[in-house]
């Protein structure tokens, strides 16, 4: 439910808090004062097109903010939409924005964090409905009379197993049009996977094998400068050269030497013994070089073997993938192709059968769901006629139209036919009426009085209110074309509306006005040369006052008149 607005800078208003009761609630005022202004800020606020002539002039940017609670039949929905994106409010309440620059630009926010204009547009469609003379009126829109149709007739559960199947279907469909375009091609396709199969497995690499390769070919590349340092190494630490002892030779006289200090000094026996380990380490050290020069390879064609297999791992890696573990992965998936495609034809036979037990299946749940659509239809259009005959359209008819279309490749019925199909049945609904007697009925969208579409939704509204779940509902100037006398049954019908949702008019009958339980009027003032909109919530003698002004001049005649009004208004409540 909207509780409250905000609107600065937009059009002619220059800044406006406005607070919403739950019911009716009323808009009056002069033509011109800024009443449809407000609806426009609505619907910007709920993702419709915003430039910049909605900026008031001389002002950097426009502002709408409004804040909405949440009822329980749309609550889940809601919240599951703000979990997503992560914009919940600890406090359950919910704030939607939108800032429109002078420049053209416009900024949505919700719970004060930008978002993009459809995720608005998504949350809006949930929160309010507009119904006036603007394109956000849904009744024109075909596409929601087969969904409001269903929401009458109550055939959720049907609707939910036929979309279950339906979303099954197009599963299989999808994949059987993968493996068929795969087998138009598969005898190429296989040529090519089995090529590349053989060309990765007869290489049988192994994992790491590259690094070792590496290591081999730099020893092999330099065996002869390796085994020259390791004998220097070797000369240095136990062999001596012409000119100088080995460092076994010296370390062992060092050792000697301090076996003899230790004889006559026991206590520095410690040094003695790091010293001998020092020796074993070092004729150890020795020994490993010697075992590492004899292993050192003079062996040019192993170092060609190396290479050529190096060279070999490159060009694989070059192919499919840039390591060894990618080339082999990459092989393990081209097998996995292979298979499918050597067996598509047994998965397209499968996927045929089950295309086939899904298509009859389709069928029956669309022919159930169509009948179910078909039986209430009839309820409907005698509602709307009697709903429409109270609001002064006596003798319109009001007729829902089915449409299927044959389609060779579509679902088969149990009568033989094959019918084209969507997520949403077999057939497409669309509402006709006959406003006047003796005119035949056409498409509400050519419809010419914009006042009769206006009653018409009022009028599918009140029938549709236990099952529509939008909370807030606005009406612009449902009145055009109206009489105060139908007036009065209009301004009934909306309060018996607002039993079940909030509603917003702007109208401009009094007959109408008298069942609001808030009544704010629009008003334009003039403000050091500046043109200003100002709405104030009306009580008591103003109250009357502004009924007796929408008669006419306020004499005792109007007075008297829309105390009457009132006090009939209030006998309904």
């Amino acid at each position: 439910m909207l509780t409250e607005l905000r609107i600065d800078n937009f059009a002619i208003i220059d800044h406006l808090e406005l607070n919403f009761h739950k019911g009716l609630n009323i808009f009056t005022g002069e033509t011109g004062a800024g009443k449809s202004i407000i609806i426009d800020a609505v619907e910007a606020l709920l993702g419709s097109r915003a430039d910049a002539t909605q900026v008031r002039a001389g002002a950097e940017r426009a502002e709408v903010e409004a804040v909405f609670t949440l009822p329980e039949a749309i609550r889940a929905a809601v919240i599951a939409i703000l979990e997503q994106e992560e914009l919940l409010n600890e406090d359950g309440l919910l704030t939607l924005g939108r800032e429109i620059r002078s420049n053209g630009r416009s900024v949505a926010r919700v719970n004060g964090r930008s978002v993009s204009v459809g995720l608005l547009s998504q949350l809006g469609g949930l929160l309010v409905d507009v119904h006036g003379q603007s394109e956000h009126l849904s009744l024109l829109h075909v596409s929601q009379h087969l969904r409001l149709l269903d929401a009458y007739a109550n055939d959720e559960s049907e609707l939910e197993a036929y979309r279950k199947t339906y979303h099954a279907l197009l599963a299989i469909r999808k994949e059987l049009l993968t493996l068929r375009q795969s087998e138009s091609e598969a005898a190429r396709r296989m040529d090519i996977l089995t090529y590349q199969i053989n060309e990765i497995e007869s290489a049988r690499l192994q994992s790491g094998e590259e690094e070792d390769l590496r290591a081999e070919r730099t020893r092999l590349a330099n065996a002869e400068g390796l085994a020259s340092l390791a004998q220097e190494a070797i000369q240095i630490l136990d062999e001596g050269l012409p000119e100088s002892p080995s460092a076994t030779d010296l370390l062992g006289q060092a050792v000697s030497t301090l076996g003899n200090l230790t004889r006559l000094d026991a206590s520095q026996v410690a040094l003695s013994e790091q010293a001998g380990t020092l020796f074993e380490t070092l004729e150890e050290l020795a020994g490993n070089l010697r075992n590492y020069l004899e292993r050192i390879e003079f062996n040019p064609r192993r170092l060609d073997q190396v290479e050529e297999r190096l060279n070999l791992i490159q060009g694989l890696k070059r192919k499919y993938g840039d390591s060894i573990s990618a080339v082999l992965a990459f092989a393990e998936q081209a097998r996995q192709q292979l298979d499918t495609i050597t067996h598509a034809g047994e998965r397209i036979a499968e996927l045929e059968a089950n295309e086939g037990k899904l298509l009859e299946q389709l069928g029956k749940e669309g022919e159930a769901l169509s009948k179910k659509r078909q039986a209430v239809a009839a309820a409907l259009e005698t509602a709307m006629e009697g709903e429409l005959a109270s609001l002064n359209m006596d003798g319109a008819r009001f007729k829902v139209d089915f449409q299927q279309r044959p389609d060779l490749e579509g679902i088969p019925t149990p009568d033989g036919r094959h019918l084209a199909f969507d997520s949403n049945g077999l057939e497409k609904v669309e509402f006709l009426v006959a406003p006047n007697p003796g005119e035949g009925l056409k498409p509400l969208v050519k419809i010419a009085s914009g006042g009769e579409t206006s009653r018409l939704m009022l009028a599918i509204k009140n029938i549709l209110a236990r099952a529509d779940q939008v909370p807030t509902l606005i009406f612009d100037e449902i009145d055009q074309g109206i009489g105060g006398r139908v007036g009065g049954i209009v301004g009934h019908k909306l309060w018996d509306l607002a039993r079940q949702h909030q509603v917003l008019c702007v109208t401009h009958l009094p007959q109408l006005a008298a069942y609001g339980e808030q009544h704010l009027c629009v008003q334009k003032q003039v403000k050091e040369g500046r043109t200003l909109t100002v709405v104030n919530t009306l009580h008591g003698n103003d109250r009357l006052l502004e009924l007796a002004q929408m008669m006419g001049d306020i004499n005792e005649g109007t007075r008297r008149s829309a105390e009457e009004l009132l006090k009939s208004a209030q006998m309904v409540g």
